[in-house]
């Protein structure tokens, strides 16, 4: 099921062009009080070019939010046209490139963001939470991989069994995917999240694709509005977290999606089972217990909190790219390209290399 309606695109450029193209509509300067900007730079070559090639990147979040604010999206394609296409509903931007034969494919995007750590105070109902009801219905919806049926609704029903508000529901599927998943280092990239072959199977293993899809399909079965957050790591962790931050300025491996669920009292709720298993795989020296402290508090934290060493692409799913032959790609926070030949594999670097980087600049 292909569920993405784009709502607006930029003009393509002339071919041979440099193409740079800001967001001006997001050009709102944050309050310096907790936030952080970051410059984060991706380019793109395709090594093995053939025919017609096209590349896409994902933009930043193209809608402000409590946790980041998108200032601007430029990006450049030397020797071919690019432009922008955006849907709103997953505030999801597309930088799209197309190259003729005999170019040498190249995307650089460069975007600017600035980020602010994102907790919701589950002890206290806000009476802010700005959200209208088409909002809320379309995140209920399934989508290919994350059904809310069968044994999605099955497995959800019985782990919220007594929960009587959607907070008990909610806190309930945290600890149930905390408790019956774990992380899988042999899958590539994020996972695919499948989550009925996850139920199915008993293969509870996987990465944030895989494990925050399941507490978004679960979440979904029992009513209660939820998301992923597709992204990518900028940053190092202030939270004392080697396993949840970058080493260096290399954000190329940095993939990382979250999840949003919505509390009729609170608003959007960040959550992240995913990374309370990340933190009991790989936080030194490695295979921690779930009582380990550290783990401990990962798994307390990151119920209603987000350490914003992050930055957010989009919410969207099955993600049909403009001018593509191929088919839709489960989500997109992976630069993608695709020559006469095919579809490009993104973690075949003798084929298609790639490089992002991020730096804070205040």
């Amino acid at each position: 099921m292909i569920r993405r309606e784009f709502l607006r695109s930029t003009t393509a450029m002339c071919a041979g062009m440099a193409i740079s193209k800001a967001l001006p509509m997001l050009a709102e300067t944050p309050s310096t009080d907790g936030w952080k900007t970051h410059e984060v730079t991706a380019r793109v070559e395709v090594l093995k070019p053939s025919g017609i090639t096209h590349i896409w990147l994902p933009a930043a979040l193209i809608r402000n939010t409590p946790y980041q604010k998108s200032l601007s999206n430029k990006f450049v394609a030397d020797g071919g046209t690019a432009n922008l296409t955006e849907s709103q509903q997953d505030a999801l931007g597309i930088v799209s490139a197309t190259y003729p034969a005999g170019a040498k494919p190249v995307l650089t995007l460069t975007s600017v963001v600035s980020t602010k750590n994102y907790e919701v105070d589950l002890s206290t109902p806000s009476a802010k939470h700005p959200a209208s009801q088409a909002e809320l219905e379309y995140f209920l919806q399934p989508s290919k991989y994350v059904p809310v049926d069968g044994i999605v609704l099955e497995t959800a029903t019985k782990a919220t069994a007594g929960a009587t508000t959607d907070v008990d529901q909610a806190h309930a599927l945290y600890e149930w995917v905390v408790l019956n998943t774990f992380r899988d280092p042999k899958v590539r990239g994020c996972g695919r999240g499948d989550i009925r072959f996850m139920l199915e199977s008993g293969d509870m293993g996987g990465k944030c694709a895989d494990i925050n899809a399941l507490y978004v399909g679960l979440a979904r079965a029992v009513g209660i509005p939820a998301r992923h957050v597709y992204g990518l790591r900028i940053g190092k962790s202030e939270q004392g977290y080697k396993s949840l931050g970058l080493a260096t300025d290399r954000a190329t491996k940095g993939q990382h999606c979250r999840a949003e669920i919505y509390l009729k009292d609170y608003g959007w709720v960040p959550v992240d089972p995913a990374d309370v298993r990340k933190v009991a795989l790989e936080e030194p020296p490695g295979n921690l217990a779930l009582n380990d402290q550290m783990v401990s508090k990962a798994h307390q934290q990151l119920f209603g909190f987000w350490e914003m060493n992050w930055m957010g692409y989009n919410y969207a799913h099955d993600v049909a790219l403009p001018g593509s032959g191929g088919k839709p790609v489960v989500y997109f926070m992976y630069p993608q390209a695709e020559t006469a030949e095919g579809r490009v594999d993104p973690f075949d670097p003798d084929n298609f290399k790639y490089e992002i980087t991020a730096r804070e600049l205040g």
